[in-house]
């Protein structure tokens, strides 16, 4: 399979970027360096370019039915200009994916789905829709994605943005002109724990965009970042990635994503594997830890307690904020208790950590503007 470059390929290569394969595209993984990309986010702004991701169009009067179906949120709950997170049960237990959906009118909506699953997705919502009939577009070639984040953020884009932005709350979008382009949609869907504006932007324009966005946030110290600093901080949060912490394998409420399953909804794909799950509890739970002991956890490393391997880690870092290691894996159920202590085992010694409350920084700079 041929690797797919963004729009943006070029810039990544002029600003001298580390690029590697992720998810069938040639991404950028880092500018000048992780932790330093990861700080400018926390402190100021980064932008990344996450137009790898997928972008599916539902329309008709049987939109709303499919999605209710195909998905573990309640999408009838979504008004124009909202937006929901959401998994997608898989029949089997687990997860196709997980993803954003949006809705953008009256009988229209569109989800954003994971670089690596895009296929995966569409062929399984095209089979679910020979039920539904509703009309369904795959854009996810010719639309980029632009994500600016952090503190400074919504200085910077509220600059080219012909609509205030300070009032866009997290999980809603708005479509309007920006820089001059016309029905562009800027949404408030990040996934860092900063203030995060995506902006969605046919292909065309997006080297013109990305390059006006760093010439006005130059004087914020607006800086291209990859998506090695986009992992820690996503971890930092608490935040799962498809492929580490879900995958086919894995129930939603296994994930602690009982908050987007709505088990009150008439039926949706699993709907009575998960009723039986919320009444008899299930036998593992993903956790997030961090280090007590010196030591970074990494994606793999097994979990033990008392001598005994209960479990791996899905994700694992260092955190450039709490300089302590940091990460997320299963264990059985009866072992997940907060502070409960585990060991990492790091180059074949066990390392001491403790369970932990999500998320594992605090911000309150996410629902408001900066």
């Amino acid at each position: 399979m041929n690797t797919k470059r963004t729009a943006l390929y070029s810039e990544h290569l002029a600003a001298g970027a580390k690029l590697i394969p992720f998810a069938g595209f040639e991404m950028p993984v880092r500018y000048t360096g992780d932790v330093a990309e990861h700080l400018l986010v926390r402190e100021h702004a980064g932008m990344f370019d996450v137009s790898h991701m997928g972008q599916f169009f539902f329309s008709g009067p049987n939109a709303l039915d499919l999605l209710q179906y195909a998905t573990t949120n309640d999408v009838s709950k979504l008004t124009i200009g909202k937006a929901q997170y959401a998994a997608l049960p898989n029949g089997k237990g687990g997860l196709v994916d997980d993803l954003i959906v949006y809705r953008t009118g009256e009988q229209n909506y569109m989800a954003v789905v994971n670089a690596a699953n895009i296929e995966k997705d569409w062929n399984w919502l095209s089979e679910l829709n020979k039920r539904f009939h509703a009309t369904l577009h795959n854009h996810s070639d010719q639309l980029s994605l632009i994500a600016v984040s952090g503190p400074k953020a919504e200085k910077i884009v509220s600059q080219i943005a012909s609509f205030p932005l300070s009032d866009l709350a997290y999980y809603t979008f708005r479509t309007g002109n920006v820089a001059n382009i016309e029905n562009v949609t800027i949404a408030t869907t990040g996934y860092t724990g900063e203030r995060t504006f995506e902006i969605i932007i046919p292909n065309e324009y997006a080297v013109y965009l990305w390059k006006t966005l760093l010439e006005i946030g130059k004087p914020e110290g607006l800086q291209p970042t990859g998506l090695g600093a986009r992992d820690t901080l996503r971890l930092e949060m608490g935040y799962m990635l498809y492929g580490n912490d879900i995958d086919d394998t894995t129930s939603a409420l296994e994930a602690g994503l009982n908050w987007v399953t709505k088990l009150n909804k008439p039926d949706f794909i699993d709907i009575e594997l998960y009723k039986n799950q919320k009444q008899y509890g299930t036998k593992r739970k993903l956790v997030c830890f961090e280090m007590i002991e010196r030591g970074i956890p990494r994606s793999h490393y097994p979990i033990a307690k008392d001598g005994n391997i209960v479990g791996n880690v899905t994700s694992g870092t260092q955190s450039p904020i709490l300089q302590k290691g940091i990460g997320m894996g299963y264990v059985p159920t009866e072992m997940a208790q907060i502070n409960n202590e585990i060991q990492i085992i790091i180059r074949e010694k066990p390392i001491l950590a403790k369970i932990v409350t999500p998320p594992f920084i605090q911000k309150t700079n996410v629902t408001k503007s900066a």
